[in-house]
C-alpha cells in the first residue's frame, strides 16, 4: 500500500487536530526526512512504525467492509503508537493528510518514506 496514503488514512482516522493550512513543500520534505531518521536511529520506534503500517492496512480493509467499531479498535492503537513516535510524527502524519499521493509532491514524499517500509520488510524476516 502506498505509504503516503497510509499516513493519510491514519491522520484521518485518529487525529481530530487543529486545522493547518497547507504546508510548504520544502518544509514538508524536511520534515520527512527529519522523520525517517529519528526512526531509523531507534529501533523502538522502528518497530512501532511498522505496527502502524499493518494497523492502517487492517483499517482500510475494515473501513471498506463498513465495520466503524472495528475501525475505532484499529484508530485507538494507532494512536497509542504515534504517542510513542513523538510530536514530530504526529505533525508530520498530519500535514500529508492533505497531500495527494499522485501528485509530485505526494510521490517525493512517499520516495523519502521509503527506507522506513523497507525496514518494516527487514523486521519481517526476523
Amino acid at each position: 500500500m502506498n505509504r503516503l496514503l497510509i499516513v493519510a488514512i491514519l491522520a484521518i482516522s485518529t487525529m481530530p487536530l487543529y486545522a493547518q493550512g497547507q504546508p510548504d513543500s520544502a518544509k514538508l520534505k524536511a520534515d520527512a526526512q527529519r522523520v525517517v531518521s529519528m526512526i531509523k536511529g531507534d529501533k523502538a520506534k522502528t518497530e512501532a512504525y511498522c505496527q502502524i503500517n499493518k494497523l492502517a492496512e487492517q483499517i482500510g480493509k475494515t473501513d471498506q467492509e463498513k465495520d466503524s467499531k472495528k475501525v475505532e479498535a484499529l484508530s485507538r492503537q494507532v494512536f497509542e503508537l504515534e504517542i510513542k513516535m513523538g510530536p514530530e510524527y504526529i505533525a508530520l502524519a498530519n500535514n500529508l493528510k492533505d497531500v495527494d499521493p499522485n501528485s509530485p509532491q505526494g510521490k517525493e514524499i512517499d520516495s523519502i518514506l521509503e527506507p522506513l517500509d523497507d525496514s518494516c520488510d527487514n523486521d519481517d524476516d526476523d
